[in-house]
């Protein structure tokens, strides 16, 4: 609303308008972080008796071992540690694939009509 006075009103409600607009445009990539960082990928191995959870850096986050798992002896059981370690980090990286692309794809679309006009 323009005021009789230098205008300072006017700005001041156009700066909210565009801090507002802003907001609610990053909103997405937000969520988006926010996803990214609770994700995990998950993963199995010696009939589900190995169960691996590995986090967004990499890390593995958790790790179940069933106890019958035990009877496979030291070697089979550090294959199927590591089995299930590995299909937990394939899993990740689809989990983070889909997230980035389902996340991303707005934005491009938007970057693509700005880059033509």
């Amino acid at each position: 609303m323009i005021t009789p006075d230098d205008g300072t009103s006017f700005l001041d409600e156009e700066m909210r308008r565009l801090l507002a607009q802003f907001q609610a445009e990053t909103r997405p990539l937000e969520e988006l972080q926010e996803g990214l960082n609770a994700i995990r990928g998950r993963g199995e191995a010696a009939n589900g008796q190995v169960r691996a959870e590995v986090l967004p850096t990499g890390a593995l986050g958790s790790l179940r071992i069933d106890p019958r798992a035990m009877r496979l002896g030291a070697d089979a059981l550090a294959e199927a540690v590591l089995a299930a370690a590995g299909a937990a980090a394939t899993d990740l990286t689809a989990r983070l694939a889909g997230m980035m692309t389902d996340g991303l794809t707005p934005f491009a679309d938007g970057v693509r009509r700005f880059s033509r006009d």
